[in-house]
């Protein structure tokens, strides 16, 4: 895994230099330059930082080269179908000089040009620069997911892209400055989806999309996409004999995503998707010592009413059950200290909270692992949330009576937040309901996933603001994914988006960022090509969300890991890797709120009327609402202004570079 970086017709050496080592923290174990300038004053550069997984010794060294320096490689990644690949291309007569998946990609790639991606199985960016016509053509590819990000600036013939949109900012003429428009979805979804960033004129190349750059000429391009069947298809195959097929090509992706040259391990919650996958690591014939996982916890006091697992016992259990050695990490963060930082790391604000934990996980596996198998992916492929859920709730509540509808959204309204109660999920979520549940099927699963609807916004804005935002489709990337997939079964459709919206610009996001930010590699079985087409086109929907009014989530998969995993874990409830935003922000962050959220910084920011971020905080430390998903965005929209809009790029570099920052991990 590691941090790459490019230049193509803009800056020099140096810049190349500052954009690598501002990412030190992806690849602590090497760091490369190559850059070439030519007769008619094209100039490319690329730079990687390393952290080594496979072939620890100098020659997975990057920038790499092919045999006759014709063909440049920086890349980011894990190719687990590299060694079969690599047969293949030394019966075609190329020669390796290492180990490594980077000199296959590389290989591949001088072999079948832009094609090679379509036969890649694994995560990656990459950019190769191809000399062999006599001027430069730059190629670059993200993974189909969009596992591991790539961020790029285009201006004119000038390119430039990197691992972390901040690389970016250490580029001449590449100001950190708002775009409003991604403001307005970072206020509706939390975050900013793909490929806008929160910087204007800073874009993520989409998932599964390579791009070449000739001539200063730009050119990106859509390799692959998951698909589904039309509705009303019929399935041909039983539910046994798919539940076999779903284990065995799950037990295949986690084998192979187990190849490494340093300490593996595994996030463990036991929660079903993180279990099924230590209990394949265990069967594992690679695994020759237990297993190391790691489960995170907080204390009592802060996990009461929230939406997480309340008991740690659970994966203890499980870990002793198949014979790992569990690692269990109980928390109680400076959350003051560590929310600057890691909203550094983010690139974006991102206010999902769980970034805490995700980080603090990663910190402290370190300590004895550099690779860990996460269950990211498994909701969306075989239907875990609540909200696909309550699609069906909402079409029963539909043939309610009018009246009746009026009355319990009324009711619900006027409910308390109930913080510090267990009734605090319950009473979120049904408020959530009744507010979509009267809408269309696609509008109700949008709003389902928004935290500010238009009319918040346009109340929580300045009068410029207003103006300038008021005709702005928040949600425009959600209605092209529903049209790319109208003829699909809705839950499918579902599904869809979310593996092309939520998964790639949240959680596969801050899952990059988080673990990179402690030099850790994530890798995610679940997200195996082979395996989510497979789900996609021949498990029927029913066999995903089984049943109606209390229908069970990822049902295949249960069914698929029945012998493997104890009852307990079977029959777990959906629980979110969240934190304890609500107690934090009633406690750790209270004078934090206060000064971040003033009313003389909200003013000078111009965005925001300070009355009304105002009232949502009182609104909720008054109990009369629990808007602490919304405070936590404004609190951290004003961290990340702060660090990248007031302060220099340089600055920040130098206050949370990787060797400060483990000086006072």
């Amino acid at each position: 895994m590691c941090g790459i970086a490019g230049l193509a017709n803009w800056g020099d050496r140096e810049t190349l230099s500052r954009m690598t080592h501002v990412q030190a923290h992806r690849g602590p174990d090497d760091s490369g330059l190559w850059e070439r300038r030519f007769p008619d004053g094209s100039y490319v550069g690329l730079g990687s930082r390393r952290l080594a997984i496979l072939d620890l010794s100098s020659g997975g060294h990057m920038p790499m080269c092919n045999e006759d320096r014709t063909v440049w490689i920086t890349y980011n990644g894990e190719i687990y179908n590299f060694a079969d690949l690599r047969r293949e291309l030394q019966g075609k007569g190329h020669r390796f000089t290492s180990a490594t998946d980077t000199e296959v990609v590389l290989h591949l790639y001088e072999e079948e040009g832009a094609e090679c991606v379509k036969r890649l199985n694994g995560m990656f960016a990459f950019s190769v620069c191809d000399l062999r016509s006599g001027k430069p053509v730059l190629f670059l590819a993200r993974d189909h997911f969009g596992v591991k990000p790539l961020y790029y600036a285009h201006r004119g013939r000038r390119l430039a892209f990197a691992s972390e949109a901040k690389a970016l900012l250490h580029v001449q003429e590449i100001q950190a400055e708002l775009d409003l428009e991604s403001l307005h979805q970072y206020l509706t979804f939390l975050w900013v989806p793909d490929p806008k960033t929160m910087f204007r004129g800073i874009y993520k190349l989409p998932a599964g999309h390579y791009a070449t750059f000739c001539d200063g000429e730009l050119k990106i391009e859509q390799y692959w996409d998951l698909s589904f069947p039309r509705a009303g298809v019929q399935y041909p195959r039983s539910e046994a004999d798919l539940a076999d097929e779903v284990r065995e090509r799950f037990r295949r992706s986690v084998t192979g995503q187990m190849v490494s040259d340093v300490p593996i391990g595994a996030f463990l919650s036991a929660g079903l998707d993180s279990s099924s996958i230590v209990a394949m690591m265990t069967m594992c014939a690679a695994a020759k010592q237990p297993v190391r996982t790691y489960t995170i916890t907080f204390p009592k006091k802060y996990r009461i009413g929230e939406t997480t697992l309340d008991d740690p016992n659970v994966p203890a259990r499980l870990a002793r059950k198949l014979g790992c050695e569990n690692h269990q990490i109980v928390v109680e963060p400076d959350v003051a200290g560590l929310l600057p930082r890691l909203t550094w790391h983010m690139d974006e604000p991102t206010a999902d909270p769980a970034i805490i934990p995700a980080y603090l996980v990663c910190r402290e596996a370190r300590k004895q692992a550099t690779v860990l198998l996460s269950g990211v992916g498994g909701d969306e492929l075989f239907a875990g949330y609540r909200k696909y859920s309550a699609h069906y709730w909402a079409q029963a509540y539909q043939k309610m009576p009018a009246p009746l509808r009026t009355l319990a959204e009324a009711g619900l309204g006027a409910l308390p937040g109930l913080r510090g109660t267990v009734l605090k999920g319950t009473v979120r979520l049904a408020k959530k309901m009744a507010r979509s549940a009267s809408l269309t099927a696609e509008d109700r699963f949008i709003r389902n996933c928004t935290y500010l609807d238009a009319g918040q916004k346009m109340d929580l804005y300045s009068l410029e603001m207003q103006d300038q935002l008021r005709n702005s489709d928040a949600s425009v990337r959600h209605r092209d994914c529903f049209e790319a997939v109208r003829d699909a079964d809705f839950l499918n459709q579902m599904l869809y988006l979310d593996s092309k919206i939520f998964m790639p610009s949240l959680n596969l996001t801050y899952n990059d960022k988080m673990s990179m930010a402690s030099s850790v590699e994530v890798r995610v079985p679940f997200l195996d090509r082979e395996l989510a087409e497979f789900v996609a086109w021949d498990v029927p929907p029913h066999l995903k969300l089984k049943g109606f009014f209390q229908p069970t989530t990822k049902h295949i998969l249960r069914r698929a890991m029945r012998d493997i995993l104890p009852r307990e874990v079977l029959e777990q409830p959906k629980a979110a890797f969240a934190a304890p935003v609500d107690y934090w922000l009633a406690n750790d962050l209270r004078e934090m709120v206060d000064d971040q959220l003033s009313e003389s910084s909200i003013r000078k920011r111009g965005v925001f009327r300070p009355e009304a971020v105002r009232r949502f905080v009182d609104e909720h430390r008054s109990g009369k609402h629990d808007w602490s998903m919304q405070i936590w965005q404004f609190l951290t929209l004003e961290f990340w202004m702060r660090i990248f809009l007031d302060a220099g790029a340089e600055q920040r570099a130098e206050e949370f570079n990787p060797e400060r920052e483990a000086a006072t991990a």
